[in-house]
């Protein structure tokens, strides 16, 4: 009977605003008229009505709300305030994605191949794009003052050989003499003082002509290795100081992969069976090699480098792809809770969230949640951890 109150109140307060003495203490009548006495003009008496109407509509609606607000408290919940869910065991649901990132081949080794003497470039044998073996004459620097410099150190060490044999036939002598009493022990230490002497000079002599020999050996500048000339920079005449770049060289045969990972990547890289290359239409299978000790500042990225199977030319850009061995739970199921990613599994009748460590928004997320751990898949949005939960069949 409560609820057909406001319906009465407002029957009454209808019927009695006909009375226009009311109308003008409630104010519903226009300011400055009696409702007694006095012609009221039509649009004064529109005005009135519309207050009326307007009053009326008001009543009606208040009204309506009083009475349908008991009744929604008293209407019991269809499922006994649990939210109704979907569940599906883990291991239904679980992806194993396949991963991808930039990669290139390089070359193990890439030389700049510089002048170790000074001198001018006499000529250049090969040229860019050429295939060269280890130690093959790449370019030659003029000899002359170098020939020279050895010739004269050999000389030296000719002539400082040839006293130190007088010297030692010197040395012998004075024994003798001395032996019979004929010198002095005096000469005889003087004697052997001049031969070690000529001794050191001639070590100082071979070291010259060694070093001579060597400057002369480095105008002839040769390949460290078995690769392909990427550039050179060698000009017939050209003057050269040690150290300016002659050829770039890169070798050949020993080329590497390389790609820079997320480090939450790497551990989905090692435990994959078949990366691979693929570049162009063409996949080359590749063996996992090492892995970077340090992350790179810049890009917050780990640097892997994987060994080709096949031949591929170094320079050639690609993606490095591998499957994830890996259960992942799908990033339509991953949810944000409290600055954590995770995902809802159900337990007792109750939601529980179980985060994943280093999820990503957007990306599958690595879960060690048994196969058949029953996981949400729909109604997880607006879950809370504890939670009582319905399973919709």
């Amino acid at each position: 009977m409560t609820p057909q109150r406001p319906r009465k109140r407002v029957g009454a307060l209808l019927a009695h605003a006909h009375n226009r003495e009311h109308l003008h203490k409630t104010g519903l009548w226009p300011t400055g008229l009696r409702p007694h006495g006095g012609a009221v003009s039509r649009a004064v008496l529109l005005e009135s009505s519309m207050k009326l109407r307007c009053l009326a509509v008001f009543l009606s609606c208040l009204g309506a709300l009083l009475w349908i607000g008991p009744a929604q408290a008293q209407a019991p919940s269809a499922n006994g305030g649990a939210a109704l869910v979907q569940v599906r065991p883990f291991g239904d649901v679980a992806v194993r994605p396949q991963r991808e990132a930039p990669a290139a081949v390089v070359a193990r080794n890439q030389a700049r191949v510089a002048a170790e003497v000074p001198g001018t470039v006499l000529r250049w044998t090969v040229d860019a794009g050429a295939s060269v073996r280890r130690g093959e004459l790449l370019a030659e620097i003029d000899p002359t003052d170098f020939r020279l410099e050895r010739d004269r150190a050999q000389a030296a060490l000719q002539a400082t050989q040839a006293r130190v044999g007088l010297a030692q036939t010197q040395l012998q002598r004075t024994r003798e003499l001395v032996a019979q009493n004929f010198l002095s022990q005096e000469a005889l230490n003087q004697r052997e003082t001049e031969l070690k002497l000529l001794q050191a000079e001639l070590a100082a002599n071979q070291a010259q002509l060694a070093t001579a020999q060597r400057a002369l050996a480095r105008t002839r500048i040769t390949a460290p290795f078995a690769g392909t000339v990427s550039q050179r920079l060698a000009q017939a005449g050209e003057y050269v100081a040690p150290g300016t770049a002659l050829y770039v060289l890169t070798e050949t045969g020993a080329a590497e992969v390389s790609a820079q990972l997320l480090p939450d990547d790497v551990s989905g890289l090692r435990a994959a069976q078949a990366p691979r290359f693929e570049t162009a239409g063409r996949a080359v299978p590749l063996k996992l090699l090492r892995v970077a000790g340090a992350v790179t500042a810049s890009s917050r990225t780990v640097e892997v480098r994987l060994a080709p199977q096949e031949a591929v030319l170094p320079g050639t850009e690609g993606r490095l792809v591998w499957a994830e061995d890996r259960a992942h739970v799908p990033p339509s199921l991953i949810v944000l809770r409290e600055r954590r990613l995770g995902v809802f599994t159900v337990a007792d009748g109750r939601a529980r969230f179980v985060p994943l460590p280093g999820a990503q928004e957007g990306r599958a997320a690595v879960a060690t949640l048994a196969a058949d751990t029953p996981v949400v898949i729909s109604g997880q949005a607006a879950l809370r951890d504890g939670e009582p939960v319905s399973i919709d069949r």
